[in-house]
């Protein structure tokens, strides 16, 4: 890998990791105050930013004002996530941060392996992985009318594995997108956050459900001796 190569996966991660941030700041934002409330308008206001930023077209010299838009997206994107923190918070707060370290953890090992590995050995499974997405939607949205357990695990798990695919194939494609000639290096973070906040979002529900089992065997347990 070149240096030029080196440089935009360093601008690329940074753009990724401050997105993070602001995103961690949008989620706080929702928990702790009333003043912002993160749901579908919060949903709808992302999507305009991040509309926004892709017909944005990059010059060089238009990079503050896209990077706001970035971060305008990522504190939106937090803020959507603030209903599903308010469940796991009345259950058990501390799968938040557990879930965030995993993610950490899982994101950063699929990148590097990405970026270790012969470039162009992870581009070939991108059909299979937007096969596999759109099966992932079509499963959830069948499972949003018939409402059954089984499917929803069934989808949990495999969208699950279609991330941390993508994290593998976006990562190697963002160093192609770059050998060709694309300098946009705060785009190209937009598919690694959506990837990081994918990953972090699964994780929660897993990790939620876990817990929850956990504490059902021990209550049995506990019913168990005093019987």
């Amino acid at each position: 890998m070149s240096e030029p190569e080196r440089q935009h996966l360093r601008n690329v991660y940074s753009c990724v990791a401050l997105s993070t941030f602001v995103a961690a700041a949008g989620g706080y934002v929702h928990v702790t105050t009333e003043l912002i409330q993160g749901g579908i308008l919060s949903s709808l206001i992302s999507f305009a930013f991040l509309t926004v930023l892709a017909t944005t077209t990059y010059n060089g010299k238009n990079t503050t004002i896209r990077l706001r838009f970035l971060l305008a997206f990522a504190f939106c994107a937090g803020l959507s996530l603030g209903p599903l923190l308010d469940i796991i918070i009345m259950i058990n707060p501390k799968v938040i941060p557990s879930g965030f370290l995993a993610t950490s953890v899982i994101f950063i090992c699929f990148s590097l392996s990405s970026i270790l590995s012969e470039q162009g050995k992870w581009l070939f499974i991108g059909g299979s992985l937007f096969s596999l997405l759109s099966t992932v939607a079509l499963m959830h949205l069948v499972n949003m009318i018939i409402g059954s357990t089984f499917l929803f695990q069934v989808n949990l798990y495999i969208g699950l594995i279609v991330i941390c695919g993508f994290i593998l194939y976006d990562t190697q494609m963002i160093i192609e997108k770059k050998r060709s000639g694309e300098n946009d290096f705060i785009w190209h973070s937009v598919d690694l956050f959506l990837d990081f906040i994918g990953l972090f979002r699964k994780l929660l529900v897993i990790l939620t459900q876990k817990d929850i089992s956990r504490k059902t065997r021990q209550k049995d347990n506990d019913k168990c001796k005093k019987e």
